[in-house]
């Protein structure tokens, strides 16, 4: 039966911890039940293992002021929202609509407004949009306060203009590092340090600095840096600073990465399942990385799970590099919950449908789960004929250099060729050598996973 507060409950599970952490901080409530049922949605947030419905006695209306007084709260410090009502501003400015409400509101944030501001630059520049506006109408005052605004903050500004681009010259060798074209983006660390701690420059560039240093560290897999950075970027949150569901959303997509490197799955976990509590643009990213979490701690129908939630969205991102993640790591999951035909069948549609796509950009992850599908039938014939249709061991060969090459393909063809009697077992010992994978690795949990599938096949090699 639908409870009568369904609509509180549903808005109170889209709430995230940093948010209801800082209405609690910010609230002054004389009325302890509202401040209960507040203390109430951030326990549910914080525990949905935990749930405590909430309490159907309390009157109805303080559940709808209470709502509307946290919704008005978050929007008050909203980045995004922020950026949206400055590009309508902007909009209003350009096409001489702007409202006296608009006006108003602007004049009162450069007013208040100052360079370590998230939107600083965009502020900055829509404040040179609106002296124009006035200038020409000859509202003197108004326009006098503005060019105020604008000679004050000059410096600053500029400043930040010049950080921006340097920060995507930054990203570029940051880019093409990841990429794997030989390029190198350490000596970037210590200028976005700076950037990333300098409380004098805009929450914009800040944040940026630290998207950027994450990649730098991932680069170079040294990931201890970024545990006390992200801990600094955590305390910015719980004060509100630079807060929006996308930012944080964002922030525990990586903190599962982060933790994921360190083998602590709880965390990992724990985040996985915050960042996608909000649909955002990343949100099959997010979903794509928690299931590898809930799969590597054997949570298989949990994993297949998450998967299906996330089916409709899948088919919907513009993005194919998350795309073709999503349908790798939803076969794997078909695979672990026994449904290899079911596996099988999705795959063989998705080849069809966009082989062209899975080509550009993630065949090895979308080949090695379509495989895995045909190796747990043990049709290993049409595991041959699909690695040597679509030329798999040309492609395999040209990833070999990277750090992150895992021989599954060479090594799902040596044993389908020895089960298919087209190798002796001395030559699918060779050949698995030969490919980089001659005994069992525990170097990673790839290469572990890999040894494994192999492992039932042929206990005796492997």
């Amino acid at each position: 039966m639908r409870s009568k507060l369904q609509k509180f409950t549903d808005f109170a599970g889209r709430l995230l911890p940093h948010e209801t952490g800082y209405l609690i901080d910010i609230q002054h409530f004389d009325d302890k039940v509202k401040l209960a049922v507040l203390q109430r949605a951030d326990h549910n947030c914080r525990r949905p293992d935990a749930f405590i419905a909430f309490d159907e006695g309390i009157d109805k209306r303080k559940y709808s002021n209470l709502k509307q007084w946290m919704i008005e709260r978050l929007r008050a410090i909203d980045v995004d929202e922020q950026h949206a009502w400055l590009l309508e501003v902007e909009r209003q400015i350009e096409t001489d609509r702007i409202t006296p409400e608009a006006e108003a509101r602007l004049l009162d944030l450069l007013a208040g407004a100052s360079p370590p501001d998230f939107h600083f630059v965009k502020l900055y520049e829509l404040a040179r949009y609106y002296r124009h506006f006035l200038l020409i109408r000859m509202r003197y005052a108004d326009h006098r306060t503005v060019e105020e605004f604008l000679e004050r903050h000059r410096s600053a500004y500029e400043r930040a203009v010049e950080v921006r681009e340097q920060l995507h010259r930054a990203t570029l060798d940051i880019v093409r590092q990841y990429s794997g074209e030989g390029v190198q983006s350490l000596h970037w660390e210590n200028w976005l340090n700076n950037v990333f701690y300098d409380e004098a420059l805009d929450g914009w560039n800040r944040y940026m600095a630290l998207v950027r240093l994450t990649f730098i560290y991932y680069n170079y897999r040294n990931f201890e840096p970024l545990r006390e950075k992200y801990d600094y970027q955590d305390a910015l949150f719980r004060k509100g600073q630079y807060y929006s569901s996308r930012l944080l959303t964002n922030y525990y997509g990586n903190r599962l990465l982060l933790h994921i490197r360190f083998q602590e799955f709880d965390e990992a976990e724990y985040y996985g399942y915050l960042s996608i509590r909000v649909k955002t643009a990343d949100y099959i990213h997010y979903v794509n990385n928690l299931c590898t979490v809930l799969l590597r701690r054997k949570k298989y129908a949990e994993a297949l799970a998450v998967m299906k939630t996330a089916l409709p969205e899948s088919k919907t991102t513009h993005s194919f590099h998350n795309k073709i993640g999503f349908v790798a790591a939803y076969l794997r999951c078909l695979n672990y919950t026994g449904q290899h035909r079911a596996a099988e069948n999705y795959a063989e549609t998705y080849l069809r449908a966009y082989r062209r796509e899975i080509f550009e950009h993630r065949w090895h992850a979308f080949f090695t789960a379509y495989i895995d599908t045909l190796l747990a039938q043990k049709n290993y014939a049409k595991a041959l004929r699909v690695i040597e249709k679509n030329k798999l061991l040309e492609h395999d060969a040209h990833h070999r250099d990277k750090s992150y090459y895992l021989p599954a393909i060479p090594c799902y063809h040596a044993l389908s060729a020895y089960k298919t009697g087209r190798l002796t077992h001395s030559d699918l010992k060779n050949a698995c050598k030969s490919a980089g994978f001659a005994t069992p690795s525990e170097k990673n949990h790839q290469a572990a996973e890999l040894s494994q599938t192999l492992r039932q096949h042929v206990p005796d090699i492997f």
